[in-house]
């Protein structure tokens, strides 16, 4: 294939101003970096933060998406274990410094330069992306590319959430969308039961659970049948966390897995109280990365999506915006 010129991309320019086709330059590679031909690219609750100006560290103009699946197309001086023609997956993590405290200390998620696909860096919305070949990931081969596409956010943060919960049999999951959808087939797979908290009134939602294995379903502002062992809270609404530590027995653990969240009101000592904890995570490592993907291979995920085209990544935002999904939006380029 050969190298082109110029790339198309849908762009915010700026917080709010919504997505527009832009034609630009392709610039050369840097010597860890890869080009890749966008196949298919999810879309993430994450990128709505992004459009409304919700992301401190976002960068504009800007072309969203780090759920990418593609092949690549050329590879900078120093890359050894990629070649073209190859499938890869383009995260959310791009890139980190590996010298902080932090990378050191084995959390590159925590790195204070991380640079992030599509929010620092430009993304998959695009026929075309520039990645840095470290942080790629290999995808098993039993997903199609659109399929894959969810596994690399929704599935990767969702996923890092899950192993943060412990062990417990009793899972919570408040808000079942792109990454619930997987995680409620992961904890399927690992014998393990889950109760799926959804919008009030969101009967479609609830339904979908359930086809897909949870043993009860209801709204946000119910209480389950019976203690939770750990909940992760995955709608960017603070006033659930409360909610999801009176639903938790003692000992449980609350999850927030979003990058941006409402405030969390206030509320009683007595809800924390029995050694309930509540804790977030942040981003993701190469690490979590492979090991999802190892996991993926082994266990027959059926992630639902929705396809749209490139040129339709607003509707497809839209959509997740209000709800409108079951499961996953997904952008291909032709």
């Amino acid at each position: 294939m050969n190298r082109p010129a110029t790339l198309r991309a849908m762009r915010a320019t700026g917080p709010r101003a919504g997505l527009h086709m832009e034609e630009t330059p392709l610039r050369a590679l840097g010597e860890h970096e890869v080009l890749i031909k966008v196949s298919a690219c999810g879309v993430c609750r994450t990128d709505l933060h992004l459009l409304d100006g919700e992301l401190p560290n976002a960068r504009y103009p800007v072309t969203p998406g780090h759920e990418i699946v593609g092949r690549i197309v050329e590879v900078g001086s120093a890359v050894t274990d990629r070649a073209p023609g190859q499938r890869v997956g383009v995260p959310w993590l791009g890139w980190t410094c590996g010298e902080c405290p932090e990378c050191r200390r084995g959390l590159e998620n925590l790195c204070e330069f991380a640079q992030f696909t599509g929010c620092t860096v430009d993304g998959g919305y695009a026929d075309y992306v520039i990645a840095d070949s470290r942080y790629c990931l290999s995808i098993p081969d039993r997903y199609s590319d659109a399929e894959a596409a969810p596994l690399l956010c929704a599935g990767l943060i969702g996923y890092r959430a899950y192993r943060a919960a412990g062990d417990g049999r009793r899972m919570g999951f408040y808000g079942f969308g792109a990454a619930a959808h997987l995680l409620c087939q992961i904890a399927q797979a690992q014998a393990r039961r889950v109760f799926a908290f959804t919008r009030p009134g969101d009967a479609a939602a609830q339904q979908f659970a359930r086809d897909l294995g949870a043993v009860w379903a209801g709204a946000s502002d119910e209480t389950p049948p019976e203690p939770l062992d750990a909940a992760i809270i995955f709608a960017p609404i603070g006033a659930l966390v409360p909610s999801a530590l009176a639903a938790v027995r003692k000992g449980g653990r609350v999850i927030c897995a979003g990058i941006h969240m409402s405030d969390i009101p206030s509320f009683p000592y007595a809800l924390l109280w029995g050694e309930r904890s509540v804790s977030s995570v942040a981003n993701l490592t190469r690490a979590d990365g492979r090991e999802l993907m190892k996991l993926a291979a082994t266990i027959d995920l059926r992630p639902a999506i929705q396809v749209f085209p490139l040129e339709h990544a607003a509707q497809a935002v839209s959509a997740l915006a209000q709800g409108q999904l079951r499961g996953a939006a997904v952008l291909t380029v032709e």
